[in-house]
């Protein structure tokens, strides 16, 4: 098995049980633990920097489980979409891989979409119909 997908597997499944309600209520149990032990240690200095550190390291890795798991989904969904617009005689093909286009390009394609969204609006108003295949200038 690659490592890719050694971690891309223990990423998802980290993902899924940090976003468990257990896991939200361990991490209140540790926080209240950590609280109750303030007399204790006599709110010392060491006594907060356990808690500032280990909250830190945690949220440190999160970061880069959570941030894998959402490129991933965010692959996936875009996969699904490319083969719905593919699989659909009126979509326009040339829309299949916009989120390689350049930030340039996406606003040229949103103008060509807002101002057929304009054109629509004006048809309704006047009694037309919002149907109809239209070029999208790319």
């Amino acid at each position: 098995m690659h490592r890719k997908d050694l971690f891309a597997r223990f990423a998802s499944a980290a993902a899924r049980r940090a976003g468990q309600p257990a896991a939200f209520g361990i991490a209140c149990l540790i926080i209240l633990a950590w609280g109750l032990t303030g007399p204790v240690f006599h709110f010392s200095d060491t006594w907060q920097l356990v808690i500032n550190t280990s909250t830190t390291i945690v949220t440190f890795l999160m970061v880069f489980l959570i941030q894998n798991t959402q490129n991933r989904d965010s692959e996936a969904m875009h996969l699904k979409l490319d083969e719905l617009i593919r699989a659909n005689r009126e979509a326009h093909n040339a829309l299949l891989d916009l989120e390689e286009l350049t930030e340039q390009d996406l606003d040229r394609v949103r103008e060509s979409y807002a101002r057929l969204a304009r054109q629509a609006r004006e048809r309704l108003r006047g009694g037309g119909k919002d149907e109809g295949i239209v070029e999208v200038e790319l």
